[in-house]
């Protein structure tokens, strides 16, 4: 059973404002989550109240973040797997056309249902892998995926020169980031609230790099 919006719009703040409409595809959101949770394994986190927290809340407070300095014309999740940041940044940003890259079939399946169910328009899903993908976009985002060495590359060659890259990642990555991430403008990490020691990294891909 997917929470009210007043306990959502609770337990959001610590990480964004947001407005009833908003709140109220949240809520649809982990309705759906829910149900497609208890089939396959969309997320280790099975409390509604949690999914807020970890997954709605991060995912807002980076978009709010992001949206501070500018909305991209496009933007890429990488690995999108539930949909988080990729589904929350196309809620915050509805003029900005998102492409959640998915190479788990089943797992692309939930975020069209996700997206059609919620209206997303300027949502598409790839079903493949990142190196597959052939355009690039001006903001890419990742977060808490699997094989970070080989996966931040692959963000940043998908970021269009002078574009941004943001990696959602543990506090302890942040100095092996800056080491993958050569032709990379990093900024100053970003602690995200909540205390799981998750820091937002976000950087400008050099415009000089092909």
């Amino acid at each position: 059973m997917a929470l009210n919006i007043e306990t959502i719009a609770r337990l959001l703040v610590p990480y964004a404002k947001l407005d009833e409409q908003r709140l109220q595809l949240i809520s649809i959101y982990i309705d759906i989550l829910l149900k497609w949770n208890a089939r396959i394994n969309l997320t280790a986190v099975r409390a509604p109240e949690e999914m807020v927290t970890r997954h709605f809340g991060e995912s807002f407070f980076a978009a709010e973040l992001l949206k501070s300095n500018g909305m991209p014309e496009t933007a890429i999740d990488l690995g999108s797997g539930a949909g988080f940041p990729g589904i929350p940044l196309a809620i915050s940003m509805p003029d900005t056309r998102v492409t959640l890259i998915e190479s788990n079939q089943k797992k692309a399946t939930f975020l069209r249902e996700v997206s059609l169910a919620l209206g997303l328009k300027n949502v598409s899903i790839f079903a493949g892998r990142g190196e597959e993908y052939t355009s690039r976009a001006g903001l890419v985002t990742m977060r808490a995926v699997e094989r970070f060495e080989k996966a931040l590359p692959t963000a940043i060659a998908l970021a269009e020169p002078g574009g941004r890259v943001m990696a959602m990642i543990g506090a302890g990555q942040v100095a092996q980031a800056r080491e993958l991430g050569q032709g990379v403008k990093w900024a100053d990490p970003v602690i995200v609230p909540g205390g799981h020691s998750r820091t937002m990294l976000v950087g400008t891909r050099n415009a000089k790099v092909e």
